[in-house]
């Protein structure tokens, strides 16, 4: 598989021409870029919001075109966003205001870049990357930490060729309820990462890397190759394709044309974190996804996407790995069915809508599997499986500059996104590619963003979700009643009669105030206070957490276990 990869990489390339790398995944960066969007009341050519990462170039781009238009950046925190978002890429904004007066010989000459190289041959952003802070844990006797250093780097190549790498070592010492993440129903994993090892004590440590190649092979068709994130929708989760698990290789090709945006991309990634006897490597399994986006007029965004999760390592599949998946315009879910129905086929749509100047709509559906009698005659049949996303943002509340709300419910049957095994299971190193609460739950989740003056940034995030769980390790009977989307669903309790929230309830209530203030270009002190409260008569999922934290954060965004 990794030969067919490069090979393609290889041929693509020969044909490329200028190229972009992308803004990494950071919740309140990309906040910035669609609240103009939203405060505009009309869709913007320059980017289709719900495929996530964004190109910088289409950033810059597009707030020159919301610039233009006049009343967009209204306030000085809007002057000062804009200033930073065209800073953060001033390769293709070419900002007078990037220039840097604290240059010390050749370092720092560009406000956003330790050091920087711009020949008509070769781009280069060098940056170093610092996480550093302390906090107090209500359930722990000592005291959380977190220390990461690292570097990121970026740049082209006869603006040819584009090139992203981000390298980071880090140690931490998580909240409780994080480091449970997985281990309740024991998996050995930590939330968004994969391999990680112990830590003096309680403390675990872990190297992250993420990097990519990009290039263009013409004006409106660009490819990718390489190792991080993607986030499919226009909300707080993604019940399609999300950034909750760690970083997978893929190769991806985008066409955007006309009122089109058409995304292919095939991921590898891990089945689980057990190495077969004799084995040297964890399992590896494949995911091929599309996703075709179209505006319709100047409001209404509507995506279509299907996905399908299968591996040669599967004793199903008898180690043949399906090459009608890489054909980036066919239907999985003929081809799935045709060759004997044994992986997992997920489709389903996106859509967003741009009621009026700072009003937004949104939602997402998800299809695992569906019988329409079993639907209809309300019998609860197992296999009706499915997701419900529905959002709202609404930007300057009551004529309030740069105070912004964001409301969002998600709902997703029990089963929904498990399969056979976690060869085929909706999920990366056993960890969800959808919402971080897997199936079997409903959410609403509301988030208060303000930002008072330019430097300062306020975030506030509430919710309350109703998960049904299985047992914890170790507790009888051993029944998925369908929140675990790594079980196997052949250990479903039932036929029909499922329900919402059916097994163990548990309800969680999250709050979380962050207060973040920007010194210099991206450089923030953070401060926050989480409260969440989990409630269940299963004494593992039953109890109260109260969190405090200050952190110092470089040219990184901040880490989120907000679940």
């Amino acid at each position: 598989m990794r030969r067919i990869l490069l090979g393609i990489c290889l041929g693509v390339g020969a044909t490329a021409s200028g190229q972009s790398t992308n803004a990494p995944l950071n919740a309140d960066y990309y906040h910035w870029i669609d609240r103009y969007e939203v405060k505009s009341g009309t869709l913007v050519p320059e980017l289709f919001t719900a495929v996530k990462p964004y190109k910088r170039s289409a950033i810059v781009a597009m707030v020159d075109s919301l610039q233009a238009r006049g009343n967009i950046f209204s306030s000085s925190s809007d002057q000062y966003n804009l200033e930073y978002l065209r800073n953060d890429s001033w390769e293709w904004s070419r900002a007078e205001s990037s220039d840097s007066r604290r240059s010390w010989k050749s370092l720092y000459k560009k406000k956003s870049d330790f050091y920087a190289v711009d020949e008509p041959a070769f781009d280069l952003h060098v940056n170093p990357v610092l996480y550093v802070g302390i906090g107090n844990d209500s359930r722990r006797n000592e005291s959380l930490y977190i220390n990461t250093r690292g570097v990121e780097v970026r740049g082209m190549v006869d603006k040819k060729i584009g090139f992203y790498t981000f390298l980071s070592e880090n140690q931490t010492r998580l909240p409780l309820y994080a480091a449970e993440f997985g281990s309740l129903y024991g998996y050995s994993i930590i939330p968004n990462q994969g391999f990680w090892k112990p830590f003096k004590g309680s403390g675990i440590d872990f190297f992250e890397a993420r990097a990519y190649i990009d290039f263009n092979i013409s004006k409106h068709i660009w490819v990718q190759f390489g190792h991080d994130r993607t986030f499919i929708g226009n909300g707080y989760r993604s019940l399609i394709f999300s950034d909750v698990a760690p970083p997978s290789q893929f190769l991806r090709a985008n066409v955007k044309v006309w009122k089109l945006n058409y995304l292919f991309q095939l991921s590898r990634m891990t089945a689980n974190n057990n190495s077969p006897v004799g084995a040297s490597r964890y399992p590896d399994k494949y995911m091929a996804f599309h996703h075709l986006s179209v505006n319709i007029g100047k409001k209404f965004n509507l995506g279509f996407f299907e996905s399908v999760m299968f591996s040669p390592q599967d004793s199903i599949n008898g180690g043949v790995f399906e090459l009608s998946y890489l054909n980036p315009v066919i239907f999985y879910r003929a081809i799935e069915q045709q060759n004997g129905s044994a992986d997992n086929v997920i489709l389903g749509f996106d859509w967003k809508w741009l009621v009026r100047k700072g009003f937004s709509f949104y939602g997402q559906f998800v299809l695992d599997e569906f019988v329409l009698s079993n639907i209809t005659s309300g019998n609860g049949w197992w296999g009706n499986k499915y997701g419900l996303q529905g959002g709202i943002k609404y930007i300057d509340v009551a004529g309030v500059q740069n105070l912004d709300l964001q409301v969002e419910g998600n709902m997703v049957r029990p089963y929904t996104y498990s399969h056979a095994s976690s060869f085929t299971s909706y999920a990366h190193f056993l960890q969800p590619l959808g919402h971080p609460l897997g199936a079997n739950f409903y959410e609403v989740a509301a988030i208060i963003r303000y930002q008072p003056m330019p430097r300062l940034n306020m975030t506030l995030k509430a919710s309350y979700a109703r998960s049904g769980r299985d047992g914890a390790v170790g507790t009888l009977p051993l029944v998925d009643w369908g929140g675990d989307i790594n079980k196997s669903y052949v250990l479903r309790g039932q036929e029909y009669g499922n329900t919402l929230t059916q097994g163990t309830v548990n309800k969680i209530i999250y709050q979380d105030l962050a207060v973040s203030y920007m010194f210099r270009h991206n450089l923030f002190l953070d401060v926050r206070q989480t409260f969440r409260n989990s409630k269940s008569m299963d004494p593992a999922f039953d109890n109260n957490t109260s969190l405090t934290s200050v952190a110092l954060r470089w040219n990184i965004a901040a880490r989120n276990y907000d679940f």
